[in-house]
């Protein structure tokens, strides 16, 4: 799987969950004009071992199923390098 994405819709209707594991790239849109996302960590917050991957990587071409010209983008995740830019050895 190393270098693949995919995608599941989750929703109060499907009741589906995902659990991610530890060392894999995550992230999520919301498609819906709301919704809450609940998560569970195995280790306490440590910002210096936080990494990722830019949103609109050439390597995946996500289908965010959203007009990224309109999405609010955090300030952390603009700057998050594509990847083939990662530096594994951090």
């Amino acid at each position: 799987t190393y270098g693949q994405h995919f995608s599941v819709i989750l929703s109060a209707d499907n009741k589906k969950q995902i659990m991610i594991p530890q060392g894999f790239a995550h992230g999520f849109s919301v498609i819906s004009e709301t919704a809450s996302v609940l998560y569970k960590i195995d280790q306490v917050y440590h910002k210096d071992s936080e990494r990722g991957i830019r949103y609109d990587d050439p390597t995946f071409a996500i289908d965010w199923q959203l007009n990224l010209e309109e999405v609010i983008i955090s300030e952390k995740d603009l700057i998050l390098p594509n990847f083939d830019e990662i530096d594994w050895e951090v």
